[in-house]
């Protein structure tokens, strides 16, 4: 079964609260008949939407083909916090990958930051950006390590936008309960992701881009150039960008091999008009589970809260009731909270956590694989590989040097070996281990 059919209305977005924000969104036309561009992006996320804008401006034609609605994916759906760095933390990356390549990728950590800040400056994007993203810890030892780690950032990198928190302070900041201390990132923040990408869309547009909906790729295929079949029209092009993430399905057998869809999701509750203890400041947070909890109050006062993961193709037929225990465990004080929106959506994870970017073929780039990370990363992916087409691959092949291994069990196993690897960790977590 494919993702792009398994749970959704076709060509519609799902109902979210960022959905219902946006209102009626105007299409896109589909693809139809055969043409030709310099650069195809296949999908409408921020990768695919970024590629599109920046390639564009460098002077190339550009077409993207997006299978349902622009931000229909993990961009229009996901929790909106903008973190630093990258999802590994740097003391990790500097033992795995050493020191040189840690700070490269640190800086490019730095560089999709601002890129989504200039983007939203430029474009004027409606998107309601606020500086703040908590990590909090559960134990003493856990918090210890976040505050042993904002002390690296400053010495090494001399990142200095970390505030540490102890227990006093992390309830004080959240008005969540059961939490050790942390620290607050205010070089990070949250969006609106759909309204992001929304405004991405209309920049490519603006850029000369042509966007079309409801064009789902059938086919790739290379002969003297890369051709794309969808239902009603083929397209031909010099370069193509697989920004698919989770939603590739069998299209490029390379990065599904090293791309693993997950499933996760997210409740909206009613405004907190009786809540004002409830992250006061206006900070998002994420805390330090396998399967993170993560949530922030949103620019009409309500608490969008996700936590729970899936491993098969079809969500939940309840998904407040999987959300709410784990909103009600953190915040007694909202086990009765009205839930206005409750949705789900599908990311994708690599095994090491590290996003996967590659060349895999002459004139075929991919990205995908952000492991919950990707609002930022995602964004500069895409102006990475624009850049890397238009000829400057200098910071495309910073993350190309990613190590990438693909997940164990080939095609058949793949799926099955993960649902057993995160049904463990996810025990581990409700043991408190």
């Amino acid at each position: 079964m494919n993702l792009l059919h398994a749970n959704d209305r076709a060509g519609e977005y799902p109902p979210s609260l960022y959905a219902a924000r946006a209102g009626d969104v105007p299409r896109h036309p589909p693809l139809d008949g055969d043409t030709h561009a310099d650069v195809c992006v296949v999908g409408g996320g921020y990768t695919g939407l970024s590629a599109a804008l920046h390639a564009a401006r460098a002077g190339l034609s550009v077409r993207l083909l997006e299978a349902q609605r622009i931000g229909f994916g993990a961009s229009g759906r996901n929790g909106g916090q903008v973190g630093s760095g990258q999802r590994v933390d740097q003391q990790t990356l500097e033992a795995r990958l050493g020191a040189d390549h840690a700070r490269q990728l640190w800086d490019l950590g730095e560089d999709a930051k601002a890129l989504v800040k200039r983007l939203i400056a430029d474009h004027a994007i409606p998107c309601d950006w606020r500086d703040g993203v908590a990590h909090l810890a559960r134990s003493d030892r856990a918090a210890g390590a976040e505050r042993d780690h904002a002390d690296h950032l400053a010495r090494v990198y001399g990142y200095d936008r970390l505030e540490p928190l102890d227990r006093a302070g992390a309830a004080q900041a959240t008005g969540a309960r059961g939490f050790a201390g942390g620290v607050i990132d205010f070089g990070a923040g949250h969006l609106d992701p759909l309204a992001f990408a929304l405004g991405i869309a209309r920049a490519a547009r603006d850029a000369g881009a042509v966007l079309h909906e409801g064009s789902e790729v059938t086919g790739l295929t290379r002969s003297a150039r890369w051709q794309l079949a969808s239902a009603r029209g083929t397209l031909q092009a010099d370069h193509v960008i697989l920004a698919c993430n989770g939603y590739l399905g069998r299209l490029h057998g390379p990065t599904a091999a090293r791309v693993m869809p997950i499933n996760n999701f997210i409740v909206a509750t009613d405004p907190l008009t009786d809540f004002p203890e409830v992250l006061p400041g206006g900070i998002a947070v994420a805390d330090d589970r396998f399967v993170v909890n993560y949530w922030r109050r949103s620019a009409d006062d309500r608490l969008v809260f996700g936590g729970g993961e899936t491993y098969g193709y079809r969500f939940p037929a309840d998904i407040a009731a999987m959300v709410r225990p784990r909103l009600a465990a953190l915040y007694p004080q909202l086990t009765g909270i009205g839930i206005a929106h409750a949705w789900g959506g599908t990311l994708a994870i690599t095994r090491s956590r590290l996003p996967y970017l590659a060349r895999s073929e002459p004139g075929l780039y991919t990205a995908g694989g952000y492991s919950g990370h990707g609002v930022a990363l995602a964004t500069l992916a895409g102006q990475l590989m624009a850049e890397a087409v238009a000829g400057d691959a200098g910071r495309f092949d910073v993350m190309a040097r990613l190590p990438s291994p693909p997940f164990p069990g080939g095609p058949a196993l793949r799926g099955p070996l993960l649902v057993l690897a995160m049904t463990w960790f996810a025990l581990r977590d409700r043991l408190g281990i």
